[in-house]
């Protein structure tokens, strides 16, 4: 399969861009700063890797133009810490600009090579908070509760074309996102999940790859939290 990753040079996307190559999967993806993780990741896999800021619609366009994908991951996203009060338009505007606006845009590009072969799969990321909410976490919830809304909204429309639409909905994960939590901290979180543990890369990665080959799956948020959000 055809695979397009966004925000792959770290985290979740690494995961995704190492897991789907293994498989033999033709994978291309595209980062924002890190040049240089995304090119060790590139010699690591076999990948292709473009910078590309996706909140850029021009820069989405030119990235995915011609690609005749299979599988389209809308990976890329940025969090923001902090009280209502003290977050700034500036940056309000730029969270949902990469969060949302970023799906809009690659979705936007890769839809007429899907819809000319009537089949496609798109996955987006989603988040534990975008289904009941953060604390000083009001921008990164609200932009994920859009993704999840756009997912099942998209899942309704492209259907009928043999296109699935399905989201991943990750809890806490061991990311750049929570690299700044103490000890402390993670020892709480790891107490509030069932499974007892901090969530991999790896384990939101997994999910990806089941909804890219599950044919009769369209229109789900798969929980990937340990059972932090049942």
């Amino acid at each position: 399969m055809n695979v397009f990753i966004t925000g792959g040079s770290r985290g979740i996307g690494a995961a995704a861009v190492r897991k789907f190559a293994a498989r033999g999967d033709s994978v291309t993806f595209c980062y924002f700063e890190n040049e240089k993780a995304a090119s060790l990741l590139a010699a690591e896999t076999g990948a292709t890797a473009i910078r590309c800021d996706v909140a850029d619609g021009a820069a989405a366009k030119q990235a995915l133009a011609g690609r005749k994908l299979d599988v389209l991951i809308c990976n890329a996203g940025i969090s923001h810490m902090g009280l209502i009060s003290q977050i700034t338009e500036a940056q309000w505007r730029r969270i949902f600009a990469v969060n949302v606006d970023g799906i809009y845009h690659c979705v936007r590009e890769a839809l007429p090579a899907m819809l000319e072969k009537q089949r496609g799969c798109i996955i987006t990321v989603a988040s534990m908070w975008g289904e009941v909410g953060a604390s000083c976490e009001a921008a990164y919830s609200a932009t994920k509760g859009a993704v999840i809304a756009l997912t099942k909204a998209l899942a309704k429309e492209l259907a009928p074309s043999g296109i699935r639409v399905n989201a991943v909905s990750p809890g806490v994960i061991e990311t750049d996102m929570c690299a700044g939590f103490d000890d402390a901290t993670i020892a709480e979180l790891k107490e509030q999940t069932p499974l007892g543990r901090i969530g991999q890369p790896e384990d939101v990665a997994e999910a990806m790859a089941y909804l890219a080959d599950a044919q009769f799956v369209t229109g789900t948020v798969l929980p990937v939290n340990g059972g932090f959000v049942i």
